[in-house]
């Protein structure tokens, strides 16, 4: 067994970012817009850097037009026939709000995606659990011959450079970066693969162009503004999020006792009721707290982003990420991070 790499790989709970001089009067003069995209083509833009996941228990059209209120975005899940899918974008295209829809990387994706643009999607996901493979290497290359410069293509997740730059090679507008790290998911119990989040952001930004590259989107771990902040900070352009926005009035699934369901797109549950086999299972279902609308969780995580940029002492995410330092931190760190008053 070769070793990839003698650093040492770091996660969010391995760092700490640096306090430094501000000028940042109030968290109102700060600017949290970003543009997902290569440069200047196909970008969207975004005034809060968070995506909603597509999963069925997280992301339908009530979660992408809320999201998109709040200046963020929302994929819709393809774990429905497509019908629906197409019948969701529609939806949430109504009012004018931009969206994503996603495909898999095999059968009738290519149709499946020209639907979901001919129904407002202004963003097409190639949603597959290992982005590094050929076999989403050729379908971001069939999508871009079909569509040209038309449409957004989001492709992942990968987890190296190398994963990263095929899919660029092939053509994509951003990259999903994290494998793993999800709060329900399994694949690094399960297949003992996996780098953290944090870790794959960093060395992907090492190698590229911040502002020209297909934009990284931070996947996987991120539990909290703070993560976030650590996230965006390392160079992606935004963060997608799955368990932050579940339980919500706006995620799909009924509240019962409370509690509304959360599951990992490879769970058990997920794959029988979305495609009716099993394949492999690297993900859980679990039930969390109903905790009413998602603006709610949008504005805390504004404010606590804004709160990141004014201690870096900079307003906007460009300056953060040029300007950001950070410290590692012992584990013993941890305790002391967290609330500890005791009554």
């Amino acid at each position: 067994m070769k070793q990839f790499s003698k650093k040492e790989n770091l996660s969010f709970d391995d760092i700490l970012l640096v306090p430094q001089y501000s000028d940042i009067t109030s968290r109102k003069d700060v600017s949290l817009r970003t543009a997902i995209g290569r440069g200047t083509k196909k970008s969207i833009g975004l005034d809060l850097p968070l995506i909603a996941a597509p999963m069925d228990t997280v992301c339908e059209w009530e979660m992408a037009s809320a999201m998109r209120r709040s200046g963020g975005l929302g994929i819709i899940h393809r774990y429905m026939p497509i019908d629906k899918q197409v019948e969701q974008i529609r939806l949430g295209a109504a009012s004018g709000r931009v969206l994503g829809g996603s495909v898999g990387a095999r059968g009738s994706f290519i149709s499946d995606a020209q639907l979901l643009v001919d129904a407002g999607a202004a963003l097409i996901l190639v949603d597959v659990a290992n982005g590094h493979s050929q076999i989403a290497i050729d379908a971001v290359k069939h999508l871009r011959n079909v569509f040209g410069e038309q449409v957004h293509i989001m492709a992942g997740n990968v987890s190296t450079w190398d994963g990263y730059a095929r899919l660029c090679d092939a053509g994509v507008d951003s990259v999903r970066v994290g494998i793993g790290g999800g709060s329900a998911c399994t694949t690094r119990v399960v297949s003992g693969h996996g780098v953290p989040t944090l870790a794959s952001v960093m060395s992907i930004l090492e190698k590229i162009d911040y502002k020209l590259d297909p934009a990284v989107i931070a996947d996987g771990g991120i539990r909290n503004s703070g993560d976030a902040a650590k996230a965006l900070a390392a160079g992606a352009k935004a963060v997608m999020v799955g368990r932050l926005l579940a339980g919500t009035d706006e995620s799909p699934g009924e509240i019962v006792d409370g509690r509304k369901v959360f599951r990992g797109m490879a769970s058990r549950e997920a794959q029988e009721e979305g495609r009716g086999s099993v394949s492999g299972v690297e993900g859980i279902a679990t039930t969390i707290p109903y905790i009413g609308p998602v603006k709610n969780v949008l504005e805390d995580f504004k404010a606590g982003l804004s709160s990141a940029l004014s201690y870096t002492g900079v307003d906007n995410l460009v300056d953060f990420h040029f300007e950001s330092m950070y410290n590692r931190v012992s584990s013993n760190s941890l305790n002391e991070t967290k609330p500890h008053a005791k009554e």
